[in-house]
């Protein structure tokens, strides 16, 4: 094994990795290959730009190194990385959607995040078109229109500093998520974008809870008017 010299001086481009990947993840990941792919996803999706990223299969294979790690046999290198894929799909890490390009089917992975999610529901209801770009070849850029004219009709005027925030917003939580808060917002009568990021990140740290009657309790109008208060 030839030994790693260490990293360079000066500043290094870093590559985020949420928090709980090392609390609720990598504690129960027993897969070697499974664990070089997440990490390795991680990376790959921080260097790719666009509000929506995913990986292809090929986005793994081009990358002659990090095959030969996987397997250093190359006739088994690509059976290894399938089956290190599988586990990320299967433990929830990463989140897999078929779609047909050019009349064949392409197997795209995202991030178990709130944007990728808010991907694979868009796949799912067909919101998506061929980019015709090969390197990137779904795209995913949804219409804004919907949250802006609820914005303008519920909350105020949209003032391009407010659009610039809202397509932000996008970029980081599902639109239908989006669309929920501001009604929560009307409902509570706090007609302010502060108390619907509140709601917002209520949802992304503790999970976002369906309600049969559609309706919040008082406990959850106090946590969501205590994280506008505070923001």
């Amino acid at each position: 094994m030839k030994p790693f010299k260490g990293f360079a001086e000066g500043k290094l481009r870093l590559t985020p990795i949420p928090g709980p990947f090392f609390t609720e993840v990598l504690p129960h990941i027993d897969h070697l290959g499974e664990l070089k792919v997440t990490i390795y996803a991680f990376w790959r999706l921080d260097r790719m730009e666009g509000a929506f990223r995913y990986l292809r299969q090929t986005d793994f294979t081009e990358d002659d190194g990090f095959m030969r790690g996987l397997q250093a046999d190359a006739g088994q290198a690509g059976q290894a990385l399938s089956e290190a894929l599988q586990c990320c799909v299967q433990r929830g890490t990463l989140l897999q959607a078929t779609v047909t390009l050019d009349e064949d089917p392409e197997i795209l992975y995202f991030l178990n995040s709130p944007k990728g999610r808010a991907a694979l529901h868009a796949i799912e209801r067909g919101e998506w078109r061929s980019s015709g770009d090969p390197s990137a070849p779904l795209d995913l850029s949804l219409d804004h229109s919907n949250i802006f004219e609820l914005y303008e009709g519920h909350i105020g005027p949209l003032t391009p500093m407010i659009a610039e925030t809202l397509r932000e917003a996008e970029e980081t939580y599902p639109a239908d998520w989006i669309e929920e808060a501001i009604r929560l917002a009307v409902e509570n009568n706090v007609r302010r974008w502060s108390y619907v990021e509140a709601i917002l990140r209520r949802w992304q740290e503790e999970g976002r809870h369906d309600r049969k009657d559609g309706r919040d309790t008082e406990k959850d109008r106090r946590r969501y008017a205590e994280g506008w208060e505070n923001s």
